[in-house]
């Protein structure tokens, strides 16, 4: 009588461990799924929000126009949050001056720290769930290669118990152990893919938020009347050093 092969003789065949291997592996294949899927949703509708705020944001007549705006409406896309924190922090530091201790050292150092703080918070949000997309295309292939291990150890165990060595009681067991491989390779492709492309889109992302934020960074500076030519030049040139360096250290 013939043995019956396949997944579904693999399953009534595996033991706990093999259980757990694939339960582990399921798991991962759907939790990275799951943010492949999230991400992607959140990263369009935060790029077309991005691109509608941008054309509706250099439309304004002045930067007060802009505040006066964002007092009535929360922001809605990492660009709106930065140019709401710049504009605030600008407003902040002429009101407090030196009197207070996060406005020291000037509208330009404030505002500096201010840009480079919101763009270290957007860094870190559009980073959420990268570890697990990253290890599920790391770990899946060696967490199925075990699995397969395993597979072909009991395989040839009970083969080695029967005293039948033919091709045929080999091939059919050592052939349903490699279904692991197979599953782990299968999560790891996508998962792998994904963060990839996840990763570049972060770059480009961040690189336009740090262009973003030189950019309004010398409009506040450039109409800040209460500092002089030359300081406000040489505080620009400072302050703008210190934005840009901030895409370079996220890009490494």
């Amino acid at each position: 009588m013939e043995q019956g092969l396949g997944f579904s003789h693999f399953l009534d065949q595996i033991d706990g461990v093999g259980m757990s291997v694939l339960v582990l592996l399921l798991s991962l294949s759907v939790a990275s799924w799951y943010l492949i899927i999230a991400k992607s949703i959140a990263n369009l509708i935060a790029k077309r929000r991005a691109e509608a705020f941008l054309k509706h944001f250099w439309s304004f007549d002045s930067l007060e126009a802009a505040h006066a705006e964002f007092k009535n409406a929360e922001p809605d896309n990492a660009f709106a949050e930065l140019a709401k924190l710049g504009i605030d922090a600008a407003a902040d530091s002429k009101m407090h001056g030196s009197h207070k201790l996060a406005a020291a050292g000037g509208t330009s150092e404030f505002l500096t720290r201010t840009l480079r703080n919101g763009i270290d918070q957007e860094a870190t949000r559009v980073e959420n769930g990268l570890t697990l997309i990253a290890t599920a295309g790391s770990a899946a292939p060696y967490i199925g290669l075990f699995g397969t291990v395993w597979g072909i150890y009991h395989a040839l165990i009970q083969i080695g118990l029967s005293g039948q060595g033919t091709l045929d009681k080999v091939a059919g067991p050592v052939g349903e152990a490699l279904i692991m491989t197979a599953l782990g390779l299968a999560v790891a492709i996508p998962a792998v893919l994904a963060y990839n492309t996840f990763v570049r889109r972060n770059r480009i992302w961040l690189a336009r938020l740090e262009a973003f934020a030189h950019d309004l960074f010398i409009l506040i500076t450039v109409g800040d009347n209460n500092e002089s030519p030359a300081a406000g030049s040489q505080s620009q040139i400072e302050a703008t050093a210190g934005i840009a360096g901030v895409a370079m250290e996220r890009g490494q």
